[in-house]
C-alpha cells in the first residue's frame, strides 16, 4: 500500500522572493568579512606566545590613537582581567588570530598576560576551628 501523496498548502498572503544580489562586475562575489585575519594580526615573523583558552590578559594602558580598532577593542575591555576564550568570543575573532594580536601587545608592553587563579583546597576545619577557640580566649 502506497502513502498518500498530499500537496504542501501555500499560505495566501506571500511575500515576493527577495531580489537578487547584484554582483560585482568582474563576477566575483563580495565576502561576508572583507578583512582577512592576516591584515588584523599584521604578524610577520609569526612568532606567538604560549597563550592558552585560560590565559587572563590585563590592560597596562589606555589605548594609542594610533591603534588599530582591534587593539583599541583589547586594551579597553581588558581593564578588568579577561581570558583569552572571552576576548575571542567578544571580538568575533578565531583564538589562532587573537593570540598574534596578544603577542603584538605583549611586545608592545601593552598588555600583561598571566596565569589564571587558582582556588586553593578549602582550609582544615580542624584549623579553623582552633584559630577560632584561640581568639575567643583573648
Amino acid at each position: 500500500m502506497t502513502p498518500p501523496r498530499r500537496k504542501r498548502r501555500r499560505s495566501q498572503h506571500q511575500s515576493p522572493p527577495p531580489a537578487p544580489a547584484a554582483k560585482p562586475a568582474g563576477g566575483a562575489e563580495k565576502p561576508g568579512n572583507p578583512e582577512r585575519l592576516y591584515t588584523i594580526a599584521g604578524s610577520t615573523d609569526g612568532k606567538r606566545a604560549e597563550l592558552d583558552l585560560v590565559t587572563l590578559i590585563v590592560a597596562r594602558s589606555a589605548p594609542p590613537l594610533s591603534a588599530s580598532p582591534e587593539v583599541a577593542a583589547v586594551l579597553r575591555l581588558c581593564t578588568a582581567p579577561l581570558s583569552m576564550a572571552e576576548l575571542s568570543a567578544y571580538l568575533q575573532l578565531p583564538f589562532s588570530a587573537m593570540t598574534v594580536l596578544i603577542t603584538e601587545l605583549i611586545q608592545a608592553e601593552l598588555v600583561q598576560a598571566r596565569a589564571p587563579i587558582v582556588r586553593q583546597a578549602a582550609f582544615d576545619r580542624s584549623l579553623l576551628e582552633a584559630v577560632m577557640h584561640g581568639l575567643q580566649r583573648l
